[in-house]
């Protein structure tokens, strides 16, 4: 038991001393305006560093992350058909993708789909 707790306790209290160097090493001394500034080969940048994230392309890369992780899900649906019931693997293949139908037309009905306006 003992063994145990001073295990946990170097498990907690070596990663808080690692951080807190860290923390203290990594603090920058000087903050210079021209450090600090945006770099565009020597000259003032012409425009904003910081220019508008388009929220249509969010929208595009959350859409295809959630139907490339549906993706991963349905393809072990076809391994799992040899060693199920066949009917029990029908209607949960058939609502899982009536589920992702039923998302990608609500993403169609709100627009999220169109590529320009």
């Amino acid at each position: 038991m003992m063994i145990l707790m001073s295990s946990i306790f170097i498990s907690f209290l070596m990663p808080m001393i690692v951080m807190m160097i860290a923390t203290t090493l990594s603090k920058k001394s000087i903050n210079d305006r021209e450090k600090s500034s945006p770099f565009e080969c020597g000259f003032d940048p012409k425009s904003s560093a910081r220019m508008p994230f388009s929220i249509q392309f969010f929208l595009i890369a959350v859409i295809f992350l959630i139907f490339d992780v549906e993706i991963a899900l349905i393809l072990p649906i076809v391994i799992i058909m040899k060693t199920s019931n066949i009917t029990m693997w029908m209607m949960s293949t058939m609502f899982f993708i009536m589920i992702l139908l039923m998302g990608l037309y609500y993403e169609w009905n709100q627009g999220a789909l169109k590529w320009a306006q």
